[in-house]
């Protein structure tokens, strides 16, 4: 299997063209957050209700919402000759829409990185690490002062990924899947310095 470099890896804005493959891109990837005891059907769900193209086409619209994809080379197998989605991440503007995370969030304006998606196959390669920076630097362009996450606490990699580039827990949240309540970390990252 080839595995895409860091140099081989583009950052840009997601567009409105995108929606097809940040649902599939979606699919693939949220079952990859979720903890071992989420049940197959429970993913299944989840997915549909919130990674459609239809949603997709609504959070491109959404004028706060700031998407970015993480692109690999063209592959020259591909019949379309379009380069392939490694990953995505969703910044969201405005106030924290759950309360446990509003109070944890120490600064604001605050917004959130809702969504950080790698596939599976490019994580270590670096393509989740420049989307980070990427998403940290447009995150900082809104004029926010910090930037927030919530991450399972079972998610041992993704929550060393995100202290690695600078979050730090600062309080607890929940999130259901499946009709179960998970336990979340607020993790949070300064965009301003104090």
């Amino acid at each position: 299997m080839t595995q895409t470099t860091a140099s081989a890896v583009r950052i840009r804005p997601a567009a409105m063209t995108d929606a097809a493959a940040l649902a599939a891109l979606a699919a693939a990837t949220f079952p990859l957050a979720c903890p071992p005891h989420t049940t197959p059907e429970a993913v299944a769900d989840f997915i549909a209700r919130n990674f459609g193209v239809e949603h997709f086409e609504g959070y491109l619209a959404d004028s706060e919402r700031i998407l970015l994809v993480a692109e690999g080379p063209v592959d020259p197998a591909e019949a379309s000759g379009h380069s392939r989605l490694l990953g995505y991440t969703m910044l969201i503007g405005g106030e924290p829409g759950d309360a446990d995370a509003a109070s944890a969030v120490t600064a604001r304006p605050a917004i959130e990185l809702s969504k950080v998606y790698v596939l599976a196959e490019s994580h270590g390669t670096g393509a989740g690490a420049a989307l980070m920076r990427a998403s940290l630097d447009a995150a900082r362009a809104t004029g926010a002062a910090t930037t927030w996450l919530g991450v399972n606490e079972e998610n041992a990699r993704a929550i060393a990924f995100y202290e690695r580039h600078g979050f730090a827990k600062v309080g607890h949240k929940h999130f259901v899947v499946g009709g179960r309540v998970e336990d979340d970390w607020v993790m949070e990252h300064p965009l301003v310095a104090p």
